[in-house]
């Protein structure tokens, strides 16, 4: 849903109090902006990058792209690799999983006129992350048992993620996998250097906006991904702890004026 730009200055939030964290004040807010889409598909890319990257030296697998993980199943049954089989069948329905939990959660939020409606899965997210964060250390001393399960976890922590920011952009922004970004900046790059000989029959021009938007979500994954193997490597499975937190920062403000609006109307019955 977007809103215009008077909209946007009183409503961007529901609310005219800004309060807490300004910075990111209505990034998960209902009323939206194409602005607050891109600027929440860059953190929610960076978390992207780093849960990946971080997960891949916890638990040795990518978990963010199904592209991988089908190809991977292919291949472990045609070596006979059938308990990988498994991993790679129960990774795939996790990552759906959280798909459908995403459109399960905002579409019961909507039809509630929840200002949290986008909320929902990243207060999922949080807690899947805490969970690793808090108990990966444990898991990892019984791994032959628990790792499935980890990878599970992840894969179902990308597929709430991605489903999330598919729907608040109206499919335009994905965070998860790098591979249709790649396309895009490839497709955007081709128009922008394309020599239009004949000029007014169908030229063909880059759409610089999301040009830049697509380098972005690139770069943040990226940096992300950096930030993650450094920081695991570093510190361990306390590193999902501070991607947790500004999870809980984005959407703590609509899940506060969400409480709010609900006292107002218990106290005015």
């Amino acid at each position: 849903m977007f809103c215009s730009h008077g909209q946007v200055q009183n409503l961007a939030c529901g609310s005219t109090d800004i309060g807490m964290l300004p910075i990111i004040h209505g990034w998960t807010s209902v009323l939206r902006t194409p602005q607050t889409n891109i600027r929440l598909g860059a953190v929610l890319s960076f978390i992207a990058g780093a849960a990946n990257a971080g997960g891949f030296l916890a638990v040795g697998r990518y978990t963010s792209h199904m592209t991988g993980v089908v190809s991977s199943i292919a291949d472990d049954m045609v070596l006979g690799h059938f308990p990988l089989v498994v991993v790679g069948l129960g990774s795939l329905c996790a990552f759906l999983m959280g798909a459908m939990c995403t459109a399960i959660l905002v579409n019961w939020g909507l039809r509630k006129q929840l200002q949290s409606a986008y909320c929902l899965p990243l207060v999922l997210e949080s807690m899947a992350l805490l969970v690793f964060g808090l108990f990966g250390a444990a898991i990892s001393d019984v791994a032959s048992l628990f790792l499935p399960l980890t990878v599970l976890l992840l894969c179902f922590m990308m597929g709430l993620q991605n489903a999330m920011i598919t729907k608040i952009s109206h499919s335009e922004i994905r965070t998860t996998h790098v591979t249709g970004l790649v396309t895009d900046l490839g497709i955007e790059l081709g128009k922008w250097v394309y020599i239009n000989a004949q000029k007014g029959l169908g030229d063909v021009r880059a759409n610089r906006q999301r040009l830049k938007m697509n380098a972005l979500l690139i770069a943040c994954f990226f940096v992300g991904g950096l930030s993650g193997a450094l920081g695991f490597k570093a510190w361990g499975y306390i590193t999902t702890l501070p991607l947790a937190l500004v999870l809980w920062a984005l959407a703590i403000h609509p899940i506060l004026e969400d409480l709010r609006n609900r006292l107002k109307r218990s106290e005015s019955i």
